[in-house]
């Protein structure tokens, strides 16, 4: 299934420097560190007017989209470094199932002031499928480590 309209996702692109590896950087208006704590299944939010980006640094989650009465699971994980992009007015929410908290960097791009409602959660219209978040989650996890093996 591919992604809902204005919702992308964009690997990073990577150089080395001696020990470092650099990866390309994202332009923003405001930069914050997120926690999504361990075992946590979160509401909806949805923003008026800026774009996130988010780029998981430690552990892993899934982004939760709501479109058209039906949630799409997005896995992100520090193993697999993209961005996904969430533009305005698209509700979203977040799943971390594992004991271990997950931090992302949310590129914020601002298209206006930011609107008295844009953190207040919103309750979600009927449970997640957490069955079909954790399968996606294994699968971009095997994707990673598939990626991470030495080729010969």
């Amino acid at each position: 299934m591919g992604l809902i309209q204005g919702i992308t996702l964009h690997p990073l692109q990577s150089i080395q420097g001696g020990m470092a590896e650099f990866y390309t950087p994202q332009s923003s208006d405001e930069t914050m560190l997120v926690k999504v704590p361990a075992s946590t299944i979160d509401d909806l939010f949805v923003h008026k007017h800026q774009t996130d980006q988010l780029l998981v640094v430690k552990g892993s989650f899934v982004l939760v989209i709501l479109y058209n009465r039906r949630y799409q699971y997005i896995p992100l994980s520090e193993k697999v470094p993209q961005v996904a992009t969430i533009p305005p007015g698209v509700l979203h929410g977040s799943i971390n199932l594992h004991d271990q908290d997950c931090l992302l960097v949310n590129a914020v791009l601002r298209h206006g002031e930011p609107h008295e409602k844009d953190y207040q959660p919103i309750a979600k219209p009927f449970p997640y499928d957490l069955d079909q978040a954790r399968l996606s989650l294994k699968n971009l996890e095997e994707q990673g480590a598939a990626i991470a093996l030495p080729r010969s």
